[in-house]
């Protein structure tokens, strides 16, 4: 009788444990990625942090222009107007054939 019960058990934890793997591996749940680290903004949310990043310029439309294609690139943008490159690595390693940084 005890194996009979000692096997129900196991199988229900294996049961249990390839529900658990399924669970997790799924494409639905949205991984955790904090605010201003790369991949952190969706696409329609470019436009609206690029009018944030270059709210401060004078030059609004290249600045607009440069910021939208570096974060449809990199899904992210740095959190202020100007600086803070380091929270988007793929933002600030995006460079014009000269070498100078593309991204505002």
């Amino acid at each position: 009788m005890s194996r009979v019960a000692t096997s129900l058990s196991i199988s229900f934890f294996l049961l249990a444990l390839v529900f658990v793997a399924e669970v997790s591996g799924s494409t639905n749940v949205r991984s955790y990625r904090p605010a201003g680290t790369e991949e952190s903004v969706p696409l329609e949310e470019c436009p609206a942090k690029c009018g944030i990043r270059c709210s401060a310029t004078s030059h609004k439309k290249p600045c607009n222009f440069f910021c939208n294609y570096c974060c449809q690139r990199c899904l992210c943008v740095p959190s202020g107007t100007v600086g803070n490159k380091e929270e988007c690595p793929c933002y600030n390693n995006l460079k014009t054939k000269d070498g100078k940084p593309k991204c505002p």
